[in-house]
């Protein structure tokens, strides 16, 4: 396997452990505090790095269904920190209605994306 594309896969493993912890977290206590943000802020970082490193490393274009699909979600997940972040900075740890379900919206989506991800990879072989 190609280095790139193993360490591209590893990393988004982390993203979604990061992602899974921040984004449940905050939806099960339904507010933001600085645990919820630093495992969303880690999850997004990750996840930045796993995509630049699969694009680098795939031999396939990078404008396939999974790559819409993934870029898709990624932009999602970058939309949701910036509005967490945004929101909490102004008004503490009690979160918006709107981006709680947003957040939750945008969670599936990027999980859809990493099980497509790896649904691909298994049928190809």
């Amino acid at each position: 396997m190609n280095i790139y594309i193993l360490i591209g896969t590893t990393t988004v493993t982390a993203a979604f452990f990061a992602y899974s912890i921040a984004v449940i977290t905050e939806q099960i206590k339904k507010k933001v505090n600085r645990f919820v943000l630093t495992f969303l802020t880690l999850g997004i970082s990750l996840d930045i790095t796993a995509t630049s490193f699969m694009i680098y490393g795939s031999s396939n274009s990078a404008f396939t269904l999974h790559g819409f699909i993934g870029y898709s979600a990624l932009l999602a997940m970058l939309i949701d920190t910036f509005l967490i972040w945004k929101y909490y900075l102004k008004f503490g740890e009690k979160i918006n209605n709107v981006i709680h379900r947003y957040s939750l919206v945008a969670y599936l989506w990027w999980i859809m994306a990493f099980i497509t991800g790896g649904l691909l990879v298994a049928l190809a072989k």
